[in-house]
């Protein structure tokens, strides 16, 4: 039986605009008001339209970036072995440059009716970007939660690694290592993640290697995220005479690694090194990377149990949860050589005692 917009707005007691922005499936309905038309209809009897019935139970959409950084398909496995013991299966969008966007996956995800939606590091950690997208998702309804970046008023549950945190942890590693020209290599400064990592960078280099804020200008260089821009920040860095540096990932650290031996330096016995993420394989590297862990599983896990509880009709707290680092300590940082030391002295120095090894590995 066709559906009469009178009716139906009668029976809801909305207008007939209303009816039909539900209908048509189109976000500026609040949900009540939506759920009121949608109970109208299965009242009168009329059937639902296709796009308006139950969501596919079973998928849920994940979208990442590209996955040659290792640290995103670590997330991706969590995510998708939490979501399995739920009974979902996630629908993986990977991003690459020149491929398709994150707005064109969402699109292909609602053509699937997935039941919700995980964001790893997406759009909506760009300051630069329309948020509006994601506002146009929870409107619809659809649930959705974000990791590793926050947008003020989106109604959604939001999972980070405490990003400023992380950098102070690094640079009270390498001045208790007796090292105070500390630089910092990350990305672009739109990303919030970015912002706060510098943040928390510039607090712990006046508060604890005593340098004036005025004197940290020619220790940041913001790059490309990757191991190219790495090495080339990190070697404007050297020029500068630093002698240790904070990495905004472990790839960019290993283009760090890269850029002093192509000067002729050794890490960490001119240059101490220190990434981000700890992700796969940085104990293996050459030498293993000393990095800020982020927590990936407790995060996956409760990004998911999140996102669950909003499609099981149980909203969670939309706000952000901050997860603390951990600082990894392995063989890229080291004691500072002293001014008048030669060479020579690198490999014989002393390194710090058991006890400052945060984390042994």
């Amino acid at each position: 039986m066709r559906a009469r917009l009178s009716d139906i707005a009668q029976q809801a007691e909305v207008s007939e605009a209303t009816v039909s922005r539900v209908l048509n499936d189109r976000p500026g309905v609040a949900p009540e008001t939506r759920q009121a038309v949608l109970t109208a209809l299965d009242v009168l009897g009329y059937e639902r339209p296709a796009r308006l019935r139950k969501r596919s139970a079973g998928l849920v959409g994940l979208v990442v970036p590209e996955l040659d950084n290792p640290i995103f398909p670590a997330f991706a496995q969590v995510i998708e072995s939490t979501l399995a013991q739920s009974r979902f299966t996630p629908v993986l969008c990977t991003q690459t440059p020149g491929g398709v966007t994150e707005d064109e996956y969402v699109e292909m995800l609602l053509d699937r009716q997935v039941s919700g939606i995980v964001f790893v590091s997406g759009l909506h950690a760009d300051t630069a970007a329309n948020h509006d997208r994601y506002r146009a998702l929870i409107a619809r309804p659809l649930p959705i939660v974000m990791i590793n970046g926050y947008v003020t008023g989106i109604a959604a549950p939001f999972v980070s690694c405490d990003d400023r945190e992380s950098a102070e942890l690094a640079v009270a590693h390498l001045v208790a290592l007796g090292h105070r020209r500390i630089g910092l290599i990350t990305g672009p400064d739109r990303f919030v993640p970015v912002q706060r990592k510098v943040a928390g960078w510039k607090s712990a280099m006046t508060r604890l290697a005593g340098l004036a804020e005025g004197e940290l200008d020619d220790l940041a260089e913001l790059s490309l995220f990757g191991v190219e821009g790495g090495e080339a920040a990190a070697g404007r860095l050297i020029e500068r005479g630093v002698t240790g540096i904070v990495c905004g990932s472990d790839l960019m650290a290993l283009g760090a690694v890269r850029a002093a031996r192509q000067r002729g330096l050794t890490v960490p016995g001119d240059v101490s090194v220190v990434g981000y993420d700890d992700s796969p394989l940085m104990a293996f590297t050459d030498p293993p990377l000393t990095t800020v862990r982020q927590p990936v599983i407790a995060m996956a896990v409760a990004a998911v149990r999140a996102l669950v509880d909003e499609i099981n009709g149980h909203p969670a707290p939309h706000s952000e949860y901050l997860f603390r680092p951990e600082l990894v300590v392995r063989g890229s940082t080291a004691v500072v050589r002293p001014a008048d030391a030669g060479p020579e002295d690198g490999p014989h120095r002393q390194r710090p005692p058991a006890s400052s090894l945060v984390v042994p590995a």
